[in-house]
């Protein structure tokens, strides 16, 4: 009998819930902000979850909040959210050959993914034991989730108090910076962080704050292309020189 102590589906569940938690904390309090906007315009809890349900782009539906406010727009609607997520275009190329073979659970991971969890799955790895397709289907299942919830508790509670809700949009790019320092301490190879750092600081001298994000990615994939050998094979050496120090390690240990 195969000693197998983690079962698929639990096992998968566990470890997405668990690295998950940092953008639950984010995703609740942002969510809420935006169900708190969505009240203000006489929008309820049905349809702030509806949105979040359809839409599930973050930065889109804050600004869909003031597209509703103008009245029925739907060319100027199109333009501006391709715009602001034209930037999945660029995740999505990334985890084209990854989402490979998940079956029936593709369609949803495609439709799913957003900033912070193509951070956590883009770089992370289940533990031992624990099923790929299943571990990126909770880690992104849970993430739809923790937007949701907070969408529907602060348009829910938004009855009962107020406060001032400006700046809170820094609380994503706190997350992702959050998400961003625990990467980097997991790896040894930094090339992929440097150049998107210093591609977006290029971009964002050239071409302003407003517009640098298109030009940024465009570079940044232009300068992964540049090194994909070498990004290819630098994690199996890495991984190779591990087996083989454990290896040495053994073979040093007295004997009886």
């Amino acid at each position: 009998m195969e000693d197998n102590p983690v079962k698929p589906l639990p096992g998968a569940f566990r470890a997405a819930l668990a690295v998950s938690i940092p953008v639950l904390a984010g995703y609740v309090f942002l969510g809420a902000a935006y169900g708190v906007l969505m009240r203000n315009l006489g929008y309820g809890v049905f349809w702030t979850v509806l949105m979040s349900v359809i839409v599930f782009g973050g930065t889109i539906q804050f600004v869909a909040t003031s597209l509703l406010a103008l009245g029925f727009q739907p060319l100027n609607a199109f333009v501006i959210s391709a715009v602001i997520n034209a930037r999945h275009l660029f995740y999505g190329f990334a985890m084209l050959q990854k989402y490979a073979g998940t079956g029936w659970k593709k369609p949803f991971l495609v439709f799913w993914l957003t900033d912070e969890t193509f951070s956590l799955l883009c770089f992370g790895e289940p533990p031992k034991g624990v099923d790929k397709g299943w571990y990126w289907f909770f880690v992104s299942a849970l993430n739809y989730v923790y937007w949701m919830v907070g969408g529907l508790l602060g348009n829910a509670a938004s009855g009962l108090f107020s406060f001032d809700a400006r700046g809170i949009e820094f609380v994503m790019t706190s997350l992702f910076a959050v998400i961003v320092i625990d990467q980097w301490k997991a790896t040894d190879n930094h090339y992929p962080a440097l150049a998107g750092l210093a591609a977006s600081i290029v971009c964002l001298a050239c071409f302003g704050p407003d517009y640098f994000i298109i030009p940024a990615m465009i570079l940044i994939v232009a300068a992964l292309l540049i090194r994909r050998r070498h990004l290819e094979t630098a994690e199996p050496e890495s991984e190779l020189a591990e087996e083989l120090a454990e290896e040495m390690a053994l073979e040093e240990e007295p004997r009886p």
